[in-house]
């Protein structure tokens, strides 16, 4: 019987820059949305700096550097300014995405079985700076044995799908996506999991033993509308280790 070990839940802010950077100034204050969710029982804090720095700026990774005592989870393509920006400000974390400038938000996993030459070359120079590196990919074999190969510590699978689907589909989705950490888990990858979790679908993602942390962001700051940030960051966490428990 596997062992059923604590999960962390990684607070994204994205949405609360995104609603700052719809009227200009500093409104809503993204570092006091940062500690707010420490109070709130986040484990780590996630923000993606895109191209187009719709919602992330270069100066809030400083600030929230210097400013959270959360480890910081930095998303980011495989671009050389992302790489740069990473090696400069050395969060705890890097995970690399795919993005095109036109989508809303990410659509699917990285295809790390085609980019297995820059992957591996990034992924060397971050882990030389001692970042950790994460790799968020769909659940599929093929995809976790390149992400080792390429010499990632971490994969976030990918869990859109599986929130996007019913009844049996989504069950289907659901056993892809256990399957995927257990094997992640046996190659020494370490497992994460995110994108559209919610309170009605996070209890079962939670419930698998071998993944040790939810990234989420778009749903809390929604929900923050109606019941506060710091309520909806307990409800969610509360949720996840009850299922863990």
């Amino acid at each position: 019987m596997r062992e059923n070990h604590p999960i962390r839940l990684g607070v994204n802010i994205d949405h609360v820059a995104t609603i700052r950077n719809a009227r200009g100034g500093m409104h809503p204050d993204l570092i006091k949305a940062a500690l707010l969710a420490a109070e709130a029982g986040a484990d780590g804090i996630t923000a993606h700096l895109r191209e187009d720095r719709r919602h992330i700026r270069d100066n809030d990774i400083l600030q929230l550097m210097k400013e959270s005592k959360l480890p910081l989870n930095l998303e980011m393509a495989a671009t050389k300014e992302m790489l740069a920006i990473a090696l400069k400000t050395k969060p705890n974390a890097v995970c690399i995405v795919p993005e095109k400038r036109q989508e809303v938000t990410t659509e699917g996993g990285l295809n790390v079985l085609s980019n297995k030459k820059l992957l591996q070359n990034y992924a060397r120079q971050l882990k030389d700076a001692g970042i950790r590196v994460s790799l968020f990919i769909d659940p599929m074999k093929e995809q976790i044995e390149a992400a080792r190969e390429v010499g990632a510590d971490i994969v976030e699978l990918h869990t859109g799908k599986y929130c996007e689907e019913v009844n049996i589909a989504q069950a289907k989705e659901l056993k892809k996506i256990h399957d995927a950490a257990i094997y992640a888990t046996s190659l020494g990858l370490e497992c994460h999991a995110g994108h559209g979790l919610t309170f009605d679908t996070v209890s079962s993602i939670a419930h698998i033993p071998e993944i040790v942390e939810l990234n989420i962001g778009h749903f809390l700051v929604g929900e923050a509308v109606f019941m506060g940030l710091a309520d909806a960051i307990r409800k969610m966490k509360k949720l996840m280790q009850a299922a863990r428990a």
